[in-house]
């Protein structure tokens, strides 16, 4: 969940003008991260050889 401060932090970045979806775009971004970062935290992880293993599920 996106903190009043780092939304402000967010909204500094951006340019004079842009578009409310642009705005959004990067809002939906840095959620995503954080709830990775709060994922890894957790020890909510795969490993690598895991990952590869998903990847080539795909794509059969």
């Amino acid at each position: 969940m996106l903190t009043k401060a780092n939304l402000k932090k967010q909204i500094e970045k951006l340019p004079d003008e842009f578009s409310i979806d642009e705005l959004v775009e990067r809002l939906i971004l840095i959620e995503k991260i954080e709830r990775g970062n709060k994922q890894s935290e957790a020890g909510q992880v795969i490993s690598e050889s895991d990952l590869d293993k998903e990847i080539d599920k795909w794509f059969k």
